[in-house]
């Protein structure tokens, strides 16, 4: 069985450790990956079985991403100490994601924005409205978080998101919020808002560059996002 055969056991080449040494670690799947975390102390089950049963009970690595140790703990093999080191791993992978926000990256694509936020917004379970304040250079200020939703709706006002930016004196802003449904097209509340915003940061002489939604990326939708500024909502 598939289940009781150790890492140690497989051929030198279909463990994850050595395929990682030979290919690097883009040539893992996300089993593999979570199966080196799980190397060791797993009572004779297969590291990389655990890892698909993890995956498949989770559905994604999103929701694995948030899942607590008490959950985690409910797969078969996976002890204390491996859902604590799971859980750790998670979370470095979100620190380092706010240290990039710290360099003061260049954001003038959605690719960019999208890059920075991403792992961030793992996990979020409503709509939250994110605001990324930018100097003349397009060079990231800092990220105000400025509205948090329902499910599915987020009440946003143009004060709560100017605010910030004139306090910063940041010459543009980006809008960029989450769809938990992981269907990142814009809703005519997404429109109204943007239109309501752009208008505002007229008068106030703060552009909006774009606003993006973020949600999951499936086999029928490539990309994990929208920009309505690439979908024309943006133009004259």
């Amino acid at each position: 069985m598939s289940t009781s055969l150790k890492i140690k056991d497989q051929p030198a080449g279909e463990r994850p450790r050595e395929r990682l040494l030979a290919h690097g670690a883009a040539a893992l799947s996300h089993a593999e990956l979570v199966a080196i975390l799980l190397r060791t102390g797993c009572k004779g089950h297969n590291a990389v079985a655990i890892g698909q049963q993890l995956l498949a009970r989770f559905s994604s690595l999103q929701a694995l991403a948030a899942a607590s140790v008490d959950q985690l703990r409910q797969t078969k093999g996976v002890g204390r100490d491996k859902a604590v080191t799971l859980v750790a791993a998670f979370a470095l992978a979100h620190k380092m994601a706010q240290e990039l926000q710290m360099e003061s990256p260049v954001l003038d694509n959605p690719e960019s924005i999208v890059q920075l936020l991403r792992a961030q917004n793992l996990g979020k379970e409503v709509e939250t409205l994110q605001v990324l304040l930018l100097n003349t250079r397009r060079r990231l200020i800092r990220l105000e978080e400025v509205s948090e939703g329902t499910l599915d709706t987020l009440l946003v006002h143009a004060r709560e998101v100017f605010r910030a930016a004139i306090s910063a004196n940041a010459a543009a802003i980006v809008l960029v919020h989450n769809h938990p449904s992981g269907d990142p097209s814009p809703s005519e509340a997404d429109l109204k808002v943007t239109r309501d915003l752009i208008r505002a940061g007229q008068l106030l002489k703060i552009e909006v560059l774009d606003h993006i939604i973020l949600g999951r990326a499936t086999a029928g939708r490539a990309r994990d996002y929208a920009s309505l500024r690439e979908l024309g909502y943006f133009h004259p």
